[in-house]
């Protein structure tokens, strides 16, 4: 299961329209290494400025990795979350997450980062089963 959703969410869904902060919320709570790694690099794109800011760490076992890969999968998480933290989001392999600026002067630098050069060159045999 992707999120764990309360009753009071899912009894918005089934009536209509979510209230997007509350469905953020149940990601922050259900997603939380997800959360923790796009929040701080947010926080680093703040901080340190420049084109993007990127994880390159594996995270520390498969619940982690499953957390990302379900945050990042999934069109309506990742949207809400750009949303959210005004940020334009990437992912390469099963654990290189990027965060840009909402900017259009650094859209080069995002198309550089998921192209499909980019991903051959971010390619390693431990990263084969991720």
């Amino acid at each position: 299961m992707s999120l764990d959703v309360s009753p009071a969410l899912l009894e918005q869904a089934e009536r209509g329209e979510v209230d997007e902060q509350e469905f953020v919320d149940c990601v922050r709570t259900s997603l939380p290494y997800a959360w923790e790694m796009i929040s701080s690099l947010v926080a680093q794109l703040k901080v340190d400025g420049g084109n993007f800011a990127d994880n390159q760490v594996p995270p520390p076992s498969e619940k982690e990795r499953g957390q990302l890969l379900r945050a990042l999968a999934s069109d309506a998480i990742r949207g809400a979350l750009q949303r959210h933290f005004g940020v334009r989001l990437a992912f390469q392999n099963c654990h290189r997450v990027a965060v840009f600026p909402l900017d259009p002067v650094v859209g080069e630098s995002y198309d550089r980062f998921t192209s499909i050069r980019s991903q051959v060159l971010n390619q390693s045999p431990e990263f084969r089963d991720c």
